[in-house]
């Protein structure tokens, strides 16, 4: 029976329906086929081709742009590509070629085709450690692979011929690249080890992806380095088969992969003296063979992107990366200039912080291998550079910054066992106290030592950390009182409550600051902020910076205090306190410094203020004379400014730029409407103005250019004064080279200012001609976290 719902069909299709069904003898309708095609007809829809209006459409499209549909998901896109495209399907063969590679592995190998192996050999390692997949690099060699694959149980396995036919007499071949591959897997593992029992990230700075493959970590460094050995002494005992320059070619090379190997072993019990001379070798190791590079002959055969369908079959074929020999050298000198110079943490247990910051910023950033490296001398099984432990670190760090001499960072206090004792009740909170700051702290080092993007992203997480330890800290230092008897600083006046040190609470808030300041700092350097948001976040700087140097002054004026009520010191306590003084002094200094140089480069809305001279110093004075320069530049339009851009509001953006200090309850983020009432000449257009307006403002800045050209010379005196600190009171050992080339640069940005308030002070007399001044904001200047404008008179 039919349905009251029955679907309407056209005519022809209604007698199609009809003819195709017949019935049979018993009466039961049959289907019959028919050759005529059924058609569906609509009055409402039609189809259309559209190829040509989407080709059309697709050529208006920019390079780089991407239209995407929230429905067409990934999964769905992945399988929309094609099978047998050759750039996105692994297992696409080209019309007559093979599957597997016709390459003779077992071939018979001249010396000089041996040296060119090892040299493509050795640029696929540096691939690697570059950070490109072992399926690009080392594991696309033929020779590679036949060793790895199947997986060798032994050494008497770990060769090219396995079980195909028996060995030929070809010593190049069976000895010499034996014991160079093997040398190299055995590197590669220990390298391999390093990276991931650090902290990284995958396919950021390394891939860690072996592919199913094991680097040979059953071989023994003894047997490898007795295979290298056996090798060279076999091209001595035959050295009339080879000429001197193949010879020595052969056994440089050979040399240089067993110091490679003997360093690339960690090993946190060795001293500085033994961790430095180890990566002296590799740099000597390396120089006999760059100067016998020229020798080899290279055999491009002996590496194949088919390999890759064994490795990665579901992935697109990626190609071959390898560089030349020329940044391979320059590449591995970098590495072993890195590697040896981080021993140098060894010398500055107590600057470790400004030991990795100094140490990352060196252009290039050194390779992830020798960052990991370094990480596991600071921070091995809790303890820094092997020698002191992490509670001694907390400890010193203590006193040198808020209790110098004090009771609470007495080690004395762990030998007492009477639980009546007011030191064992001190040792037992401390202890809680070290537990609870211990990861932080190196959460905190651990990011400095990352690539600079994550680790401005990873201080981000840090300081929330921070702002809870200092919350706790305060609930010890009440706790502790008990034991300590402080006795606080009476208020000045009736009603005002007393003063109390808070020691803890106050270190953890300096840590605090200081990371929140470094976070903004890398925005400069990571060119995160657009031009007209740089006076914002310069005026933020010098926010953060100020609260940092009331707080030291705070610090300091306990420590006088604690300095006063000992009576008869002993040297050691006048030891500590002078250390501390000192440490105070110069972070002030520091601090004062980068509030003002912050302050200069900043905009605010009061220019006709001026600080009064005393108040001037170092940084200050930086500071104050950039301030004046952005708001004059900005005041007479020489400023390229954004002051419209797409999808965006200044309250939008300020509101991502300050989401990391959001949770901050101290210092608290400023309100929008707070911040773009000081910094309105970044924020928002400026509205025209009359003749008699403009006149008055030209008069305000020139006052404002003249004030800040004297600040710049005394500003340069400063610096020049700062630079020739010693590296103790800078607690920059070990890195005092990168210190002081770090205060140069901030240097020369002195001198960069003090040219550019000349030359707008000259233009401003000379009647302020259209097209007669240059200004250029270049990122790339003298110092990565100052960005000081440029100023040309044409």
């Amino acid at each position: 029976m039919a349905s009251d719902q029955e679907v309407e069909l056209d005519h022809e299709t209604s007698l199609l329906r009809v003819d195709n069904h017949v019935k049979s003898a018993d009466g039961i309708h049959q289907y019959r086929p028919s050759s005529i095609t059924p058609r569906v007809l609509s009055n409402q829809k039609k189809a259309h081709d559209i190829t040509k209006d989407f080709t059309e459409a697709a050529e208006s499209l920019g390079t780089g742009q991407l239209i995407k549909d929230e429905f067409f998901t990934l999964f769905e896109a992945v399988g929309a590509l094609e099978i047998m495209d050759p750039k996105m399907d692994s297992g696409c063969l080209a019309p007559g070629e093979t599957l597997e590679d016709d390459y003779d592995i077992l071939r018979e190998l001249l010396p000089e085709e041996v040296v060119g192996i090892v040299d493509q050999l050795l640029c696929a390692e540096v691939a690697w450690y570059m950070g490109h997949h072992l399926s690009q690099t080392l594991f696309s060699s033929l020779y590679i692979d036949r060793i790895l694959w199947p997986e060798p149980k032994g050494l008497e396995q770990a060769t090219f011929h396995r079980n195909d036919k028996p060995p030929s007499d070809n010593v190049m071949l069976h000895v010499v690249l034996r014991a160079f591959c093997l040398g190299l897997l055995k590197t590669c593992y220990f390298v391999h080890k390093q990276i991931v029992s650090e902290t990284y990230y995958e396919e950021e700075d390394f891939v860690s992806n072996l592919y199913n493959r094991r680097l040979v970590p059953d071989l023994s460094i003894e047997n490898v380095e007795d295979l290298l050995d056996q090798a060279i002494w076999l091209i001595e005992a035959k050295k009339e088969l080879y000429t001197d320059h193949v010879r020595q070619a052969l056994t440089s090379r050979l040399n240089f992969r067993k110091c490679f190997l003997r360093a690339a072993l960690t090993d946190q019990s060795v001293s500085k003296e033994e961790h430095v001379a180890k990566w002296q070798i590799c740099s000597s190791a390396l120089v006999p063979l760059l100067e016998t590079s020229k020798h080899g002959t290279a055999v491009p055969q002996s590496f194949s992107t088919k390999i890759q369908r064994r490795l990665a079959s579901t992935v697109p074929p990626r190609p071959i990366m390898m560089n030349d020999l020329k940044d391979t050298s320059n590449y591995l000198q970098r590495f072993f200039a890195d590697a040896e110079e981080a021993g140098g943490v060894f010398d500055c247990v107590k600057g470790s912080q400004n030991f990795v910051s100094l140490f990352e910023t060196r252009k290039p950033q050194p390779s992830i291998y020798v960052r990991c490296l370094l990480s596991s001398l600071i921070h091995n099984k809790m303890r820094v550079s092997g020698e002191t432990s992490f509670t001694h670190f907390i400890f010193d760090d203590l006193a040198e910054l808020v209790l110098p001499a004090d009771l609470l960072v007495d080690m004395v206090n762990y030998d007492v066992e009477a639980p009546q004792s007011r030191k064992f009740q001190i040792a037992q909170r401390m202890d809680v106290f070290v537990s609870r700051v211990g990861q932080p702290y190196l959460d905190v080092l651990r990011a400095m030592n990352m690539n600079r993007s994550r680790t401005r992203r990873m201080l981000c997480h840090t300081i929330l950390d921070w702002e809870n330890i200092q919350l706790d800290a305060e609930e010890i230092d009440i706790a502790l009182r008990e034991y300590t008897h402080e006795v606080p600083i009476a208020g000045q006046t009736p009603g005002e409550e007393d003063v109390w040190s808070f020691p803890l609470s106050s270190w953890a808030y300096h840590h605090k600051l200081h990371q929140m300041e470094w976070v903004v700092q890398l925005g400069f350097e990571l060119h995160i902020y657009q031009i007209d948001e740089l006076g914002g976040m310069y005026w933020y700087l010098q926010y953060l910076a100020n609260f940092r140097l009331q707080h030291l002054q705070r610090i300091r004026t306990f420590t006088i205090r604690r300095v006063n009520l000992v009576e008869r010191p002993t040297p050691e306590q006048t030891a500590a306190f002078t250390q501390s003084l000192s440490f105070l002094s110069f972070s002030m200094l520091e601090a004062s410094a980068t509030q003002s140089f912050a302050d200069a480069l900043s905009c605010v809305s009061q220019i006709h203020q001026q600080r009064p001279e005393s108040s001037i110093t170092r940084w200050a004075l930086l500071t104050y004379m950039n301030e004046k320069l952005y708001i004059s530049l900005v005041h007479l339009s020489l400023l390229p400014v954004n002051f419209d851009p797409p999808y965006s509001t200044p309250a939008y953006r300020y509101s991502l730029r300050m989401r990391p200090f959001l949770p901050i309850s101290i210092p608290a983020v400023p309100s929008y409407e707070e911040f773009s009432s000081l910094v309105s000449p970044l924020s928002a257009h400026p509205q025209p103005r009359s003749a008699l307006d403009k006149s008055l403002e030209v008069k305000r800045l020139g006052s404002l250019l003249e004030a800040a050209e004297l600040a710049t010379k005394i500003a340069r005196k400063e610096w020049e004064a700062v630079s020739k600190s010693s590296a103790e009171t800078a607690r920059c050992q070990g890195c005092e080279k990168e210190w002081r080339a770090r205060q140069k640069d901030v240097l020369r940005s002195v001198i960069t200012v003090g040219i550019a308030i000349s030359a707008i002070r000259k233009w401003i007399a000379g009647g302020m001609k259209a097209g007669k001044l240059k200004v250029e904001v270049d990122e790339k200047g003298y110092h990565d976290w100052w960005v000081v404008p440029k100023v040309k008179a044409l």
